[in-house]
């Protein structure tokens, strides 16, 4: 009888264990996972800045442009962006990369923090209105989905400077090319900015598993208070 009951007991425990744990984490544990950052500063010498034993990481850039209602649209920090760089003509990276954005918008729709900004390589051609068109056509038709144009040359320093990510004209060099995929270099990269305006994600947008990584980090930023 006794062997009985210690057998019972012994089963019991074996049983409760996980349940006990289980209750545990969900009442009392926190499944913390954190984003990088990229992009550290660099001090006068080229050397990380740390400052107060932290390495400090450089910020997006305010701007302004024009979006494709025709309205001047201001960049400022506050909720989670996510940044492109595309041109309408483009026929080969870019309308992979936006049909991909499309599950991103979609997924964030009804969310007030989270927007996506497409800078435009070929502002000259891209106008408001052309850019209105390619979103319709596109199906991008979500408030805080904005296509942007404007001088060109601000654009390219924000692209470098600012994003860190190559773009050129290649007819500023060689007058003979004439097909528009050769002609506007950009890189296919999107970047995930938090509400501080640090860089904390790079995906490829012709990736559908990027995408997918894409969305999952940006639920973490979401939940990160």
């Amino acid at each position: 009888m006794l062997k009985k009951y210690i057998k019972t007991g012994i089963l019991l425990i074996v049983l409760g264990v996980p349940v006990f744990v289980f209750l545990f984490l969900k009442f009392f544990g926190e499944n913390k996972f954190d984003l990088p950052h990229y992009f550290p500063e660099l001090d006068a010498s080229g050397e990380v800045k740390v400052v107060k034993g932290d390495t400090a990481f450089i910020k997006a850039p305010d701007f302004q442009l024009k979006a494709q209602d025709g309205e001047v649209f201001s960049y400022k920090k506050g909720g989670i962006t996510i940044v492109s760089f595309f041109f309408s003509r483009c026929g080969t990276i870019c309308p992979i990369t936006n049909k991909n954005l499309l599950r991103v918008a979609e997924n964030f729709k009804s969310d007030s923090l989270v927007s996506i900004l497409s800078l435009t390589v070929d502002p000259i051609y891209d106008t408001p209105e052309v850019l209105k068109k390619y979103a319709n056509e596109l199906g991008a038709n979500y408030k805080r989905w904005m296509f942007l144009t404007g001088d060109k040359k601000y654009i390219y320093d924000l692209a470098i400077k600012g994003f860190k990510l190559p773009v050129s004209d290649a007819s500023d060099y060689d007058k003979n090319i004439v097909d528009i995929d050769q002609t506007f270099i950009h890189s296919d990269k999107l970047l995930l900015i938090d509400k501080f305006g640090h860089f904390r994600g790079i995906y490829e947008g012709t990736n559908k598993s990027e995408i997918e990584r894409l969305v999952v980090e940006i639920k973490v930023l979401l939940k990160d208070k």
